[in-house]
């Protein structure tokens, strides 16, 4: 069964309650460098299960949608009100070929938009922050909650990935033994 739109929001905002957002999103490029430094390839163009991402598709996806946030930041912050459009995730990862992605190259991408997007929200007054854009399926979100959204929506995915490779290693090593 797929979640409603306010059901993700409320599952995405759980993750960042109480956590300063910006300070999350500063942390997860790190985060995810770590979290995939020594793995093996083969685990991380693994799926967990057949309708699952691998690792390397959550770094594809995640580089997309920092491709997202910041087009939507900009586009708030230049024209508020501003119509925003949503995208399914699902058809970007089979029409962009997410498991055939490298993943380095992703993370790296994710990496260097992040940060220009970091510098972005650095550079403007706080008062624009509350300029909102309408969400074609949620409705009114300011640039405060979108700065919100994201860093919950990097801590979902940080524990997806931290899973994911916990599993690989326990499998790995039950069959050393």
């Amino acid at each position: 069964m797929q979640e409603t739109p306010q059901q993700y929001l409320e599952r995405i905002l759980a993750h960042v309650e109480g956590k300063d957002p910006l300070r999350v999103q500063r942390s997860t490029a790190k985060k995810l460098t770590a979290l995939v430094k020594r793995l093996d390839h083969q685990l991380v163009v693994k799926r967990p299960s057949p309708e699952k991402w691998s690792i390397g598709e959550i770094l594809a996806h995640l580089a997309d949608t920092e491709l997202v946030a910041g087009w939507r930041i900009r586009s708030i912050l230049g024209q508020n009100g501003q119509p925003i459009q949503a995208f399914d995730q699902d058809v970007w990862a089979t029409t962009f070929d997410y498991r055939r992605r490298d993943p380095k190259a992703s993370l790296e991408l994710f990496r260097v938009l992040r940060h220009s997007n970091l510098t972005l929200l650095q550079s403007v007054p706080k008062n624009l922050w509350e300029n909102y854009g309408m969400h074609q399926e949620r409705g009114k979100e300011t640039v405060a909650h979108l700065v919100r959204l994201f860093a919950g929506h990097d801590l979902n995915h940080l524990q997806q990935v931290e899973r994911i490779r916990n599993q690989g290693r326990r499998r790995r090593g039950a069959n050393s033994k």
